[in-house]
């Protein structure tokens, strides 16, 4: 009989590389408002797969697309000027 040994220790064994940098925790949490907003446009649209969607439905789905679409141009927005010199937009 052959034994099966896990090489879970190997996989998931702890190394400096596998945390996220600082860079990466900040780009995270300067992204995280468009990451909210695109989960609110999912919960919106995820509503309405089983039904026929109500007035109220169309209404919450445009509101939480005009959201995400503020949240992205907010971030564009925000990325673009720190990116350009001298503060120009």
């Amino acid at each position: 009989m052959e034994h099966i040994v896990t090489v879970q220790d190997a996989v998931t064994a702890f190394a400096d590389w596998i945390e996220p940098t600082d860079a990466e925790l900040d780009a995270i949490e300067r992204e995280m408002p468009v990451i909210l907003a695109d989960v609110d446009l999912l919960d919106a649209q995820i509503i309405t797969l089983d039904r026929t969607p109500t007035e109220l439905d169309a209404r919450r789905i445009r509101r939480a697309r005009r959201r995400a679409l503020a949240a992205r141009v907010a971030l564009l927005n925000h990325t673009a000027g720190a990116t350009l010199p001298g503060g120009a937009a």
